[in-house]
């Protein structure tokens, strides 16, 4: 079975990844290594783009409501930024450390390589349990880590959004923690801020609507449509959430749903908006009436014909991969499937939409605020709407031509592409001194 959960955050469940080949960096590392084989690039060119280009680890102290001063770990890290400023989220979670934010930094930079937005792949995070402080603590918690990595970011540097643990309030704190100390108010130097502030219309959503847009391109390439199949979405939060009311209003039968505290399965189909309503007043999916229990490891193991693990990185290892009894995965969370599992699926004719497509909706709509926000001018949400899913069919449709071009996986032609043009930048550059 998959690795024991140890502590949970934004409806996911945490794995401490007790085994270095199925951590995300080590899955990550393995991920580039077969893009450079496919490319034939040399290892002086390999360790470039598997080298972070900067990082940094700060001690973020907070006064407690109580009075007491407790430290916390803080970490950002800037893995390539060869096409533009670094792009990527701010976690809070127990289980942050510099390697899962390497792993999840480096992933940053294909993804935004592979839907060809001039970014370079970055990730923050904090190693701390955001559900065990008051808002007030987590507004301190959040000034005092971008004071202390004020140096890296900026508009023109590197860009932060929501990630797992944060939402458009953290965005908030960190656009205007960063705007105080320099005088003037810079939307630009976040996403996923709320609209008052200079937000986006659509960006709550993207993620998902791109994960949607990516499964029902995978879907008609095999000639079947969302109407015709049955879901599994593992993790409710930010993504899954938001990827089950789509996938329910394209049509298709949600039939099981988890989070953090188990999950629910009804066969016939989920009431996704009863169920929405049951987890604003709950917290949780647990205990919705009409649907049967059931844990995360047995959701990803349901008969059904569309599985979205929307939680965290590594659940789908050797061992759960064997278990999947989904035709099409679609990744709506960074880094859900270990290099032995991705090795299982493809045996056994599993199509995997990679994370780095999958889900990069939300680094597409992320790219359109900020543009928005450098321009002061706001697009409707339609037009949002609308430029989303071009960018998305266009990239999953490069990605799947590459594929049946060069008979490799959905992964590795997305891989390929991303590592491509990084490498392309990078080499272009040139070397410096």
């Amino acid at each position: 079975m998959g690795h024991p959960s140890t502590t949970t955050t934004d409806g996911a469940t945490v794995h401490p990844h007790p085994d270095p080949d199925t951590a995300p960096l080590a899955t990550a590392q393995a991920q580039l290594r077969r893009a450079v084989e496919i490319l034939g690039y040399g290892e002086d060119l390999h360790e470039v783009l598997a080298t972070p280009r900067r990082e940094l680890r700060v001690a973020v102290p907070l006064r407690r409501d109580d009075g007491r001063v407790q430290v916390f770990t803080g970490y950002r890290v800037q893995h390539n930024i060869s096409r533009g400023p670094g792009k990527g989220g701010l976690r809070y979670a127990l289980g942050v450390d510099i390697d899962e934010v390497r792993a999840l930094a480096m992933w940053m930079t294909w993804k935004c390589a592979v839907v060809d937005v001039p970014y370079g792949g970055a990730k923050g995070g904090v190693t701390v349990d955001p559900h065990a402080h008051s808002t007030g603590e987590l507004e301190r918690i959040t000034r005092r880590y971008t004071s202390e990595i004020m140096p890296m970011i900026g508009p023109e540097r590197d860009i932060m959004a929501p990630d797992i643990g944060t939402n458009e309030q953290t965005m908030a704190w960190v656009m205007d923690t960063y705007s105080v100390n320099r005088g003037y108010t810079i939307p630009a130097v976040t996403t996923g801020k709320p609209l008052a502030v200079g937000g986006s219309l659509g960006r709550p959503t993207a993620t998902s609507q791109g994960v949607v847009h990516t499964a029902r391109a995978a879907l008609r390439a095999d000639g079947v449509e969302l109407s015709e199949v049955r879901a599994a979405v593992q993790g409710f939060g930010k993504v899954g959430s938001h990827t089950a009311r789509l996938l329910h209003e394209a049509g298709s039968r949600v039939v099981a749903v988890s989070d953090e505290h188990g999950g629910v399965r009804r066969d016939d189909g989920l009431d996704l908006p009863a169920l929405l309503e049951h987890v604003a007043s709950t917290g949780s999916v647990t205990g919705f009436a009409d649907a049967d229990p059931l844990s995360n490891q047995e959701l990803l193991a349901l008969d059904v014909d569309l599985l979205v693990p929307a939680a965290v990185e590594g659940v789908l290892d050797g061992e759960t991969a064997r278990q999947v009894k989904a035709r099409w995965v679609v990744e709506g969370a960074n880094g859900p499937t270990t290099s032995e599992g991705d090795r299982v699926l493809a045996e056994r004719g599993v199509v995997v939409v990679p994370d780095v497509l999958a889900n990069a909706g939300g680094v597409v709509v992320s790219y359109f605020e900020w543009v928005q926000a450098n321009q002061a001018y706001w697009w409707t949400e339609g037009e949002i709407a609308e430029r989303l899913e071009q960018r998305m069919l266009a990239s999953h449709a490069a990605v799947a031509a590459l594929a049946r071009a060069e008979s490799v996986t959905l992964r590795e032609a997305a891989m390929t592409i991303g590592v491509r043009r990084v490498a392309e930048a990078h080499l272009i550059r040139g070397l410096y001194p």
